[in-house]
């Protein structure tokens, strides 16, 4: 359902600002109701609740949105949807539990994480077939892949490390240690850098891509609350790159780190375990996933201040934007 002009517009109102005017959604895997919950950015409201596999995690869109991709995980398979009318078109080979994924530049093959098998599947997603899979650490998790589509990353929880994939060969070249727990992976400034999250150890590692080197650790402290709840696990990057958006897990809270210093600006309170987050279109909202409390956060990134809590299903875990316009 779109929303009315007039809908659009009184919550634009309510915001202070046009950006909700913004046309999209925003779309929410939720763990234990098996569903995805979808959201339109212009009234902020949920428009549709979806059926899924078991346990739905990551998800992701195809490059022109026809398709979105679905790690149900306890259904041990990654489900191809049509997002239009949210029939499942067809299953994928994933191995056993997958947890997250990567679309690779080709918009051909996705790097899926098997959390309990210890490898990485490639599934070419034209011919449904796997061809290749990896060996890599106990527990893998976070996935990225390089713009240039040359390099796939995958982190491994137990192993604490970062396991570098030529995208050729389909063979690790390297591995690199992280702290402890390891979620979510990224690459910035043109594939020059490579952001790894861990949770437990409370840092995100930033590496030269080109060396594999280390270039800094970013640490995290939140007023009021314990370091052993500040646990960064996903992140994403405003326009330009700018800035990161980091969920942190227990503590509730987001932190805005910039991207060129390193330094922690700001802690933004959102609900309950935040897990993951997806920006509007324009980049002007950010919508985080907060497992515990079942809701998701709006935050209005110019004035990095959260707007709206919006309830969906039971533990909120993925997100994904999905452009209507």
């Amino acid at each position: 359902m779109r929303p009315t002009l007039t809908a659009a517009a009184t919550t634009a109102l309510l915001l202070g600002t046009t950006a909700a005017l913004a046309s999209g959604e925003i779309w929410v895997t939720n763990e234990k109701d098996d569903t995805i919950s979808v959201i339109d950015i212009a009234t902020l409201e949920v428009v549709r609740t979806i059926e899924t596999g078991e346990r739905p995690r990551g998800i992701t869109f195809s490059k022109d949105y026809s398709r979105v991709y679905i790690c149900a995980s306890d259904s041990d398979t990654v489900q191809v949807m049509d997002p239009v009318t949210g029939e499942i078109l067809h299953d994928l080979p994933s191995g056993e539990d997958p947890e997250q994924f990567v679309l690779h530049p080709n918009d051909r093959h996705l790097y899926i994480a098997n959390e309990d098998d210890a490898i990485t599947t490639v599934v070419d997603t034209e011919s449904r077939q796997v061809i290749a899979q990896i060996d890599v650490g106990i527990e893998p998790e976070g996935m990225a892949v390089s713009p240039d589509g040359k390099i796939a990353i995958t982190t491994s929880e137990t192993t604490n490390m970062a396991h570098w994939i030529d995208t050729e060969t389909q063979t690790l070249f390297a591995n690199t240690l992280v702290d402890s727990r390891p979620r979510h992976a990224e690459f910035i400034k043109d594939g020059t850098e490579l952001w790894v999250s861990a949770e437990i150890g409370g840092t995100i590692s930033v590496f030269n891509v080109e060396d594999q080197s280390e270039i800094t650790k970013i640490s995290f402290e939140v007023d009021g609350v314990h370091p052993d709840r500040v646990q960064p696990v996903g992140f994403e990057f405003t326009e330009g790159e700018t800035h990161a958006y980091v969920a942190l897990g227990p503590s509730n809270h987001v932190a805005v780190v910039n991207a060129e210093t390193y330094e922690v600006e700001d802690y933004i309170l959102v609900g309950r375990r935040v897990w993951h987050m997806d920006f509007s279109p324009d980049r002007s909202l950010v919508f985080t996933t907060n497992g515990v409390s079942g809701d998701v956060t709006v935050i209005d990134v110019a004035k990095r201040e959260a707007i709206k809590s919006i309830k969906v299903g039971r533990f909120p875990w993925g997100a994904a934007m999905r452009p209507t316009e």
